[in-house]
């Protein structure tokens, strides 16, 4: 990556659109076929086209009778064969009516449906009609949800259950998507030790590694676990040039000017650096730069901090970079149950969770308290030079729309 460092503090938009400009010029074109099975999560590589009408043939979207609306002078009908779904009718014969039920095909002459609750069974078995039928009525035409040729999914969707239902309803046993972002995740400073350690004087717990990597696999990347690298020239030189075949170096823990900064030191030496300073809160301190041909990312270390800045604008580069063409979290309004009386010079984003339709913030928006953001159901944002009373509306990010 090549950006330029800025003295000013960085708006968020034009951090996230450097980001995305560099994430396309980057973007994974190798392809792959998978099964559908497996494909739960993965890019679409290819626009998905139906191979076939769907539905492939006319069929009843009620239980009930199928008629000719020409037949309908008033008299009864005679039921002349009955249809399950899955069987293949007789032409409807003149003056008769069938027995129908969801999803069976119609059978040919026929053209409506009558639900079976607005007709009148009678004891010869005719079947008087109590309402008018109009030509159509209760019937799903072929090609009503897609024509042979149609484009049904475009190149970029995201694979979830819902997408993955549709291409089952087509046929489609394998797509083509996307190779998997491969990220080597690596975490630094020698006060980290993982859970199941003992804490030593000074170390902390390492929560971002199991944040992150288990947000990068949400997000269908395939992660290189890269551990904890201590502050040490030769270890970090090292492990850097371990993770040659990878996409992106995604650290935590920041890189500085300061006399521990070995990570920026090497990425300095042997590739490229930029320290951003954004105008957000938390997280102003973000790294971009690369190593030997490989994008490199550096988040704040702070919890909170990691979780803003990847979820607004990590993983919108990895997913752009995936092919993904909406990549930015959805918002929608609230109004605030708090005020908001000192505006800051920073866009802030505050935990929060709604209550009775109104979001209330946790009680400490500290940089370092991961629970504030297990507590909340997501994010409001709070925009730069802007003053809140109790009622005001504010965008809120969801954690469900962030997180997947």
């Amino acid at each position: 990556m090549t950006l330029t460092d800025s003295p000013a503090l960085m708006p968020v938009e034009q951090a996230l659109d450097a980001l995305l400009r560099q994430a396309e010029s980057t973007a994974i074109k190798d392809v792959e076929s998978v099964s559908i099975e497996d494909a739960v999560g993965r890019i679409l590589a290819e626009p998905l086209v139906a191979q076939l009408d769907l539905p492939p043939w006319p069929n009843s979207a009620m239980d009930g009778y199928a008629i000719r609306e020409s037949d309908l002078r008033g008299q009864p009908l005679r039921v002349s064969q009955k249809i399950f779904a899955g069987s293949q009718p007789e032409p409807l014969e003149a003056g008769s009516c069938a027995r129908i039920f969801t999803g069976a095909p119609m059978p040919d002459g026929a053209d409506s449906v009558e639900m079976q609750e607005n007709v009148e069974l009678l004891d010869d078995g005719r079947v008087r009609f109590l309402e008018p039928v109009r030509r159509g009525q209760h019937v799903r035409p072929q090609g009503g949800e897609a024509r042979t040729g149609d484009e049904v999914l475009a190149a970029g969707a995201r694979l979830g259950p819902i997408e993955l239902g549709l291409a089952a309803s087509l046929g489609v046993s394998r797509l083509s998507v996307s190779r998997k972002l491969k990220v080597a995740l690596l975490s630094t400073g020698d006060e980290l030790v993982e859970p199941g350690e003992t804490l030593q004087p000074g170390q902390i717990y390492n929560s971002n590694r199991m944040l992150l990597r288990r947000w990068l696999q949400r997000l269908g990347c395939e992660v290189i676990d890269a551990g904890i690298v201590p502050d040490d020239l030769v270890r970090v030189r090292q492990c850097l040039a371990d993770l040659h075949e990878v996409d992106l170096i995604l650290s935590t823990g920041g890189v500085s000017v300061g006399e521990a900064d070995f990570l920026g030191q090497v990425l300095r030496e042997e590739g490229e650096l930029s320290l951003w300073k954004l105008a957000i809160k938390p997280g102003k301190p973000l790294t971009c730069g690369s190593y030997q041909g490989v994008a490199v990312i550096g988040l704040p270390g702070n919890p909170a901090s990691t979780l803003v800045t990847f979820g607004l604008l990590a993983r919108p580069y990895l997913l752009r970079r995936m092919g993904v063409l909406q990549v930015e979290p959805l918002s929608f309004q609230v109004p605030a149950n708090f005020d908001w009386p000192r505006p800051g010079k920073r866009r802030e984003y505050l935990r929060a969770r709604l209550e009775s339709g109104k979001a209330v913030l946790y009680s400490n928006q500290s940089s370092s308290i991961l629970r504030s953001a297990a507590w909340a159901d997501g994010l409001v944002e709070v925009r730069e030079h802007r003053q809140l009373k109790d009622g005001d509306l504010v965008p809120f990010i969801s954690f469900a729309e962030l997180l997947c």
